[in-house]
Order: C-alpha cells, then structure tokens, then sequence
C-alpha cells in the first residue's frame, strides 16, 4: 500500500542524478500495466524487469523481516540484466542496489561515481543503531580501520545492502556473483554476495563520505497505515483508492 508513496520519493531523489539509468524488477510473474505507466511519468531513464518471489522464499507469518532475506530473486535477476546487455571493458558505471523505502542524500550519487571495486560508507538507522558501517584509521581517512556493527560482527563485509557500491566491470567479470536465499544463512546476503565478486574482507573497500564520517543514506521504513474501511463506520462505501499522480 505504501510502494507508490515510496516509489514517487524515490523519482524526485533519481531526477536530479545525472547519468542514472533505473533497473526496475518488480515482484510478479509480468510487469504491471500501473508500474510502467508511473516510471514513464517519472522521467527517469528505466528498464522495468519481473521476477516472482518462489513460494519456498516469502517470509512466513510471524517470522521477523530479518529472518529471511527479501528481494534476493529481484536482485539476481537485475544481475543478470546487466551481464546480458553490457560487456566488460566497454559499457562504464557503478552499481548501486537502492531500497525503494531508503532515504538518499544526493551526494551519495556522485560519492559513488569513482568506485574503483567496491565503495563504502555509514548507513543511518540500520542494525539497531544510530549508524552501522565502516570506521576509517585516525590519521588514515581512506583506511578502513574496523566496522561499527552489533549483528554478526565476525562477518567479513558486516554491512548494509544500502552501504556499498561496486563497479561494473566487476560484476561483469564475475558471472556467477549472485545473492543467496538460504534462511540458514540469514544476515549474510551482503557478505556472500562480495565475497563471490572476489573480494576477502571489509579492509578492501574504498570508503566514502568523507572517511565515513558523513550519513549520506537513511535506512527508513514507511509502515502501512492502519486503515478502517468506511463501510465499517456505516457511511459511505470506500472501495478504492483515489488515482495517484506524481
């Protein structure tokens, strides 16, 4: 119910990124008519992919979010959009997997743009803490010295999907690079995920922000109103939503 407000912040965030191309994979066996329409109102240059969560991958009632891993078929066919339709060496960029319900400072975007591998950096309101993410050396602001994490510290890369960025020719150069929906594995996505790009630890990124001492990314969540239907109230019928418009 919220996707649509979350989606409309996120165009006017992309509108004033130059350079941006948007991969859309929605989670449905074939794009939806109403998403189509909305990114091209948007502005922004977009493809718009699908790939259905498999049964076996939806997060069962009462489970906490955190439990298993969302988006992951999403992400992978992403992936695989880029490997079949660019070639190593010749198409440049960085890629950056933005949750529709984050907050993005514009600076991040351009942060980003000289990600040699793979960039990192503070993430606001993820893990349980004010900030989780990279801590860079007193007198070295472009070492990584140690990661600011309560959840599963012994990971190599413990960081938020939200948190880093990894150039092209990278993925490119690792085909079999994907995400991984092992509920035994569960926290682990970002981490097996860099390691597969070949990667061994967090001591390889390439902090940003200012020596990650800047937030340039909030992990926010809209959550679904609580909604009484008017029926209830005995007036008037509300079946449907008013059409929206961005």
């Amino acid at each position: 119910m919220v996707q649509l407000a979350e989606l409309t912040r996120l165009c006017h965030t992309f509108l004033h990124v130059k350079n941006l191309h948007w991969i859309v994979v929605e989670d449905v066996n074939v794009p939806s008519d109403d998403l189509g329409i909305f990114l091209r109102k948007c502005g922004v240059p977009f493809t718009l992919l699908s790939e259905r969560t498999p049964p076996d991958q939806v997060l069962p009632p009462g489970q906490p979010r955190w439990r298993y891993p969302r988006g992951v078929v999403q992400r992978n066919r992403g992936l695989q959009w880029l490997r079949d339709n660019l070639k190593l060496r010749l198409n440049k960029g960085v890629v950056y997997i933005a949750d529709d319900d984050n907050t993005y400072s514009l600076r991040l975007f351009d942060e980003i743009r000289t990600t040699k591998r793979v960039s990192t950096w503070p993430v606001a309101l993820a893990g349980r803490l004010k900030w989780e993410g990279c801590v860079t050396k007193p007198d070295h602001s472009d070492v990584i010295d140690r990661m600011q994490t309560i959840f599963k510290p012994w990971r190599e890369f413990p960081i938020d999907m939200a948190g880093f960025a990894v150039n092209l020719d990278l993925i490119l150069s690792h085909p079999d690079a994907k995400f991984y929906a092992d509920p035994k594995f569960f926290g682990m996505l970002e981490t097996n995920f860099l390691k597969n790009l070949g990667l061994k630890n967090f001591t390889e990124l390439e902090p940003k922000a200012d020596g990650c001492t800047k937030i340039l990314v909030w992990h926010t969540q809209a959550k679904d109103p609580d909604i009484i239907s008017l029926d209830k109230l005995k007036t008037s019928i509300q079946n449907t939503m008013l059409p929206c418009d961005i």
